[in-house]
């Protein structure tokens, strides 16, 4: 018995019906990527610049002040916690998606930044960490003496 049953020969369905297969396994709840797999929250975009990274998190619906970033060594964690809002009249769930409770991310930063440099910023449910590298990890010019 097969487990994918690939019944076209059109080279390009057949390697989208693979890619639809491996998604739907590594969405599988007794699958895990880790930290960083699929239901990962907060969900986290990380750019690097010309100064640094910048790490972009999603936390809608949640208050700043329930917002902690902290870092350690080459760590920088990312905690909070949800609240369930509380509605009166509530006689049961038709469907329930949304997680409450406590939460943490902790990422893995390069050892050529500088996390007291670190900034954040909250707006519209989005949070922006910036760190700078260190000044012994930036570029320099050289001169060059005439002798």
């Amino acid at each position: 018995m097969a487990l994918i049953q690939f019944e076209q020969l059109d080279p390009v369905s057949s390697l989208l019906d693979v890619q639809r297969e491996l998604e739907r396994f590594l969405r599988n709840p007794s699958f895990s990527l880790g930290p960083s797999g699929y239901g990962a929250f907060p969900p986290v975009n990380i750019f690097e610049d010309s100064d640094g990274i910048v790490i972009i998190a999603e936390v809608p619906g949640i208050d700043p002040a329930q917002l902690t970033v902290s870092g350690q060594g080459n760590t920088l964690t990312i905690s909070g916690e949800r609240v369930r809002e509380q509605i009166a009249d509530l006689k049961g769930y038709h469907r329930r998606e949304r997680r409450f409770g406590k939460f943490a991310r902790a990422i893995q930063l390069s050892s050529d930044l500088d996390l007291s440099t670190a900034s954040a910023s909250y707006q519209a449910g989005v949070l922006s960490v910036k760190i700078r590298k260190a000044e012994a990890a930036k570029p320099r010019q050289i001169t060059v003496q005439a002798a």
